[in-house]
């Protein structure tokens, strides 16, 4: 077989095993894709309702305080960078990195190995970086979100802000930096959370009722910045999870497409490389008959 033929042949055998593996990471990432973005939505429910029910408990309460909630000068900005842990995934880890690194007067808490290895890199400081599954369960990130009111308590970080891509769809996921800590009221911090998760106002009727707490509303009350600064941790990582898989999934079929056009591409160049080769050789058996 002609030199050039081997070339050609072998480039189609490495597009066609190129293809099978990029086929094989699409189908990986659909089937999980599915289930992160049925979790991201489920999510988005939980943290209207608890908007709904902060408002309402503030409205019977009144004024309200509480050291999460309480602004102060901002030295330092804690951010917590939520990334993939794997690359393949498109532009997704680029655009989130690429954000990460236009942040100032920011140390870094991370979730994905991406992300942490980026930062490392370009020396900017990481407190902690924290290891979460695909499934990213509530207990998986609660170390992470309480490592990080750990932190806003103690004066490490002024502010807690969280860097993550907000799913919107199949093929569009938006990186945003969204802050958690400090807000003005539990109540604003619910509306800025579901505005930025594209959730609408929830229409709450005015309660007449008369509401008992117990042990008592301060006490009760006391509970809900942490619970809902932990809750909204957890569903910034299942958007993340959810866009992951979706990038991955979208770019993986990009990449399965390509092969197959590109295979296509040099099998047709390869049966027009043999065709000449035959077609020489026939010549050249006539121009050898001939000259007998």
């Amino acid at each position: 077989m002609p030199k050039g033929l081997r070339e050609i042949r072998n480039r189609i055998k490495s597009v066609k095993s190129t293809g099978q593996i990029t086929r094989a990471m699409q189908l990986v990432a659909s089937s999980k894709m599915k289930r992160a973005q049925d979790a991201a939505r489920a999510g988005r429910a939980y943290a209207e309702l608890l908007g709904e029910i902060l408002d309402t408990a503030q409205a019977k309460v009144g004024e309200f305080t509480h050291p999460l909630l309480t602004k102060r000068i901002v030295k330092v900005r804690g951010i917590l960078l939520v990334t993939p842990d794997k690359g393949m995934a498109g532009a997704l880890n680029g655009n989130l990195i690429r954000l990460a690194a236009e942040q100032q007067n920011a140390v870094f808490v991370c979730i994905g190995r991406k992300g942490a290895q980026a930062l490392a890199r370009s020396g900017r400081k990481v407190l902690a970086d924290f290891p979460v599954t695909d499934r990213a369960n509530f207990n998986e990130v609660r170390p992470a979100a309480e490592y990080l009111l750990k932190a806003f308590s103690e004066g490490t970080v002024d502010t807690v802000e969280v860097l993550f891509a907000h799913f919107k769809n199949t093929m569009v996921q938006t990186p945003r930096v969204l802050q958690l800590l400090p807000a003005d009221s539990l109540v604003n911090q619910a509306r800025e959370f579901r505005a930025k998760l594209g959730l609408p106002e929830p229409k709450i009727e005015a309660d007449e009722r008369d509401m008992l707490f117990e042990p008592s509303a301060a006490e009760i009350l006391n509970q809900l910045p942490a619970l809902f600064f932990k809750q909204a941790v957890h569903q910034a990582v299942l958007e993340s999870k959810a866009s992951e898989f979706s990038s991955r999934m979208v770019a993986m079929k990009a990449a399965t497409d390509n092969a197959k056009k590109i295979g296509a591409a040099l099998s047709l160049e390869y049966n027009k490389a043999r065709q000449a080769a035959i077609t020489q050789e026939i010549l050249e058996l006539t121009a050898g008959a001939a000259a007998q």
